[in-house]
């Protein structure tokens, strides 16, 4: 029996400043829509996410792929993340450098390879193996990054104290960054869920947050649901945020009650804010945040939800 597609996107759970709100909830809708039109032509999930990734990557108002930031060295370094709910085969890459579009070197990663995750230099010699599209770190940053990180650099005074200055340990409710995610439920009841980063603006070199790890940066199991998280990844890890949500949803909570319930329990537990989009293997959808903003959309039945600001619930036809 076939079933109704639908996809589930956000671009990051952080202060969105006024100045790329438009763009992100834009971008999240473009985004969306990509991912549901290959869901409507009875393509899989896996696909459909992969291809709504790389629309947000090649979006330089998102911090993916086009778009991401500068570490401490002003080196790029990106990590992401797919999974297959129908077999839990996953693939991941952390700290790869100069990588058009991350998504798809993770799920050549899952789809290639026998391992679920390879960082660094490793990730990126992999890339060439399977001819990754390569970018300059020019390319890749915008003039608005750039300028953000020189900015951060010029109050620094090693490289060694930058990032515990710029995100202290009691300083994470209203942390965030634009992670992009998406969660999709094709016509054959599978479900999967894909999320990319390109990091924090200074971070030290070689950190890793939530994102490519399976069960904090997102999960997907067809017996449950998926998830993708986003906002700030020492907590997300901490609590193992996206297995958190899929065990409530396994104990039978829908996907809103979960995504609420285990964002509270972060905040409370280690102080940590951020953001989630679900799906259950039923495919009713759950979108909750912590942080000031959170760009997202969803579409099912041919109708598009969007919106930024907590409360938002716009809708409109997609065709």
């Amino acid at each position: 029996m076939s079933l109704e597609p639908i996809i589930i996107v956000h671009g990051g759970a952080w202060a969105i400043p006024d100045s790329l709100a438009d763009g992100s909830v834009r971008g999240v809708q473009v985004a969306a829509k990509a991912g549901y039109d290959v869901l409507r032509i009875g393509r899989s999930a896996v696909d459909a996410v992969e291809v709504a990734i790389m629309s947000m990557e090649d979006d330089p108002v998102f911090d993916a792929g086009v778009g991401s930031v500068l570490n401490a060295d002003g080196e790029v370094e990106m990590d992401a993340v797919i999974m297959n709910g129908s077999n839990l085969k996953s693939g991941a890459v952390a700290c790869v450098q100069n990588i058009k579009n991350p998504i798809s070197l993770a799920r050549a990663v899952m789809e290639k390879t026998d391992h679920t995750l390879i960082v660094g230099k490793g990730a990126n010699r992999f890339a060439q193996e399977v001819g990754a599209v390569v970018l300059p770190t020019d390319q890749l940053v915008t003039k608005t990054a750039r300028k953000e990180w020189e900015e951060l650099m010029k109050f620094r005074t090693t490289v060694t104290t930058l990032f515990s200055q710029r995100y202290p340990p009691t300083d994470h409710v209203n942390q965030g960054h634009d992670t992009v995610g998406v969660v999709a439920l094709d016509t054959q009841g599978n479900i999967a869920f894909g999320t990319s980063t390109g990091g924090i603006t200074a971070k030290r070199p070689g950190r890793v947050g939530d994102s490519p790890i399976i069960g904090a940066g997102g999960y997907a199991d067809n017996m449950t649901g998926g998830v993708s998280t986003t906002g700030h990844g020492e907590s997300i890890a901490k609590v193992c945020l996206a297995s958190h949500i899929n065990h409530l949803m396994e104990r039978g909570m829908d996907p809103q009650t979960a995504s609420e319930t285990a964002l509270s329990f972060m905040a409370v537990r280690v102080q940590g804010s951020g953001g989630v989009v679900v799906l259950n293997n039923c495919g009713n959808p759950g979108k909750y945040f912590t942080t000031e903003r959170m760009a997202w959309a969803w579409i099912k039945d041919d109708i598009l939800h969007y919106g930024l600001n907590p409360g938002e619930d716009f809708s409109e036809n997609v065709h």
